[in-house]
């Protein structure tokens, strides 16, 4: 794109829709992801890490009632994706609630919600290279490598896919969303037929006694299964992504909704659908955190290679998030790069039209995961997907505020609209915001690293203003600039 094709894609116009506001972050982009692509990335962005490995060691803490839990949390990611379409449909950006919270908050409002969704995925970038990591050890062939070396692989594939082009994100994206639907498809057809059937799973019989005669639903309690709830929300992580995506794609206005709406029933069938399975299969003490709890049922059943696919379905379920991880940050800095708020490197593009830039700081970020893994691989995982749920909470904050601020403009006739909305506002988006200040509370009422990582949110707020005063004159150069031409 020339500098004056540049210029006047910055040029601040109103649109179809009455806004005013153009991101100058969405200029470059091409229009490369399909229907197909969008409603894979919405269902992969709903099925990721945090169900396939982190369901193991949630279950043996909490028993049965995670799946409580799991439809809390789904019902809250529901409203914050809801939300975010309606601000989609209003104004498509690939900056997405960086580019709201530019608009109805200013500039200091875009950099919080920037960063926190950096620290979000940066974090999960290395939580997904552990799992990675974790995952490949399954398999002999691979015990006798360093947990790190594998993190370190896992990190190069996907990051060499990411900086092609955003087809080749959406085609991966697609089919790891394809493997993760189908293969949990498979197992809930089979755990069915296991309970149906009775059929013995490693001298267990799966059935409601495996709940009833080992505690019920809550056998140690209810407060365990609050205090699980900041690490169910990382399960959620990825529902924005679809947001984000929008901006890369033609027609959002009707891929959208029906994209959004799906999320729902994938939680309850998905999310929910498979805990309660897990429960019935196998009493609750049989998982752990060291374990795909798919890989634990189906190792148990002793049908010969069974562990070893389905340990590789959840070894693409990392993958697919890492990848979804690196491709969403990429866009957010390349917005908030465009107004000063970012490293002018990470709005860099280059010729297939991806923001290399901020890819590679997600990277960057990664190895330092890799060496997290070297220095203490049994507690990795654990360690980043606590601020990692920090940076989750922020960043659906963020994106409920901007909701709230949208539809007060809205009742001041300020913006329109669209016909696709947040029901219910402005009371869900008041007790969205106020469900995850509890999780807060619960994660500092949680003991260990839990606590440890709220007691962090002081130093968080001081880096984030900091930060601020360190790039708020380009800040205001930049939006002057822009305002001259």
């Amino acid at each position: 794109m020339s500098d004056r094709t540049m210029a006047a894609a910055e040029t601040p116009v109103a649109d179809a829709t009455g806004s005013p506001h153009v991101d100058a972050g969405d200029a470059g982009y091409r229009k490369d992801l399909k229907s197909r692509h969008i409603n894979m990335i919405a269902i992969g962005g709903a099925i990721g890490t945090g169900l396939f490995l982190g369901a193991g060691g949630r279950m043996a803490g909490a028993g049965p009632s995670l799946f409580i839990a799991y439809a809390v949390c789904g019902v809250f990611a529901f409203f914050v994706v809801r939300a975010l379409g309606e601000l989609v449909l209003y104004r498509p950006s690939s900056g997405a609630f960086v580019s709201y919270a530019r608009e109805f908050m200013g500039e200091k409002g875009a950099y919080t919600a920037g960063w926190l969704y950096f620290l979000n995925w940066s974090t999960t970038a290395i939580a997904d290279i552990t799992a990675a990591a974790t995952y490949a050890h399954f398999w002999a062939m691979f015990s006798d490598i360093p947990q790190w070396v594998l993190a370190l692989i896992a990190l190069a594939v996907v990051l060499t896919a990411n900086l092609i082009s955003v087809k080749y994100f959406g085609e991966m994206e697609f089919w790891f969303a394809i493997i993760k639907v189908a293969a949990l498809v498979v197992f809930m057809l089979i755990g069915v037929f296991l309970v149906v059937t009775s059929h013995d799973i490693g001298g267990h019989t799966p059935g409601l006694a495996t709940i009833g005669d080992n505690g019920g639903i809550f056998p140690a309690g209810y407060m365990p299964m609050l205090l699980l709830i900041q690490g169910v929300v990382f399960a959620y992580a990825s529902v924005e992504l679809c947001g984000v995506a929008a901006g890369e794609t033609e027609n959002p206005e009707k891929i959208m909704p029906r994209a959004i709406n799906s999320i729902m029933w994938r939680v309850g069938l998905f999310y929910v659908g498979s805990v309660v399975l897990l429960a019935l299969l196998l009493p609750y003490t049989a998982y752990s955190g060291d374990e795909s709890p798919f890989v634990t049922v189906f190792d148990k059943l002793g049908i010969p290679g069974a562990a070893g696919v389905m340990n590789l379905v959840v070894l693409t379920a990392a993958l697919s998030s890492l990848n979804s991880g690196l491709y969403s940050t990429g866009r957010i800095l390349r917005s908030m790069s465009m107004s000063g708020s970012a490293p002018k490197f990470t709005g860099v593009m280059n010729k297939g039209g991806v923001p290399y830039g901020g890819i590679l700081l997600t990277a960057a970020f990664g190895v330092l995961g890799v060496a997290l893994n070297y220095v203490m691989p049994g507690d990795a995982f654990e360690l980043v997907l606590n601020f990692a749920s920090i940076g989750i909470i922020g960043t659906w904050a963020m994106i409920m505020v901007c909701s709230l601020l949208f539809w007060h403009r809205s009742k001041d006739g300020r913006v329109t609209r669209p016909a696709y909305q947040l029901p219910w506002a402005p009371y869900t988006q008041l007790v969205t915001l106020a469900f995850l200040a509890s999780v807060i509370v619960l994660m500092w009422l949680d003991e260990g690293i839990s606590r440890t990582t709220v007691n962090c949110l002081p130093l968080i707020a001081a880096a984030l203003v900091g930060g601020w005063f360190l790039v708020r004159k380009r800040v205001a150069a930049t939006a002057a600039a822009r305002k001259e031409l």
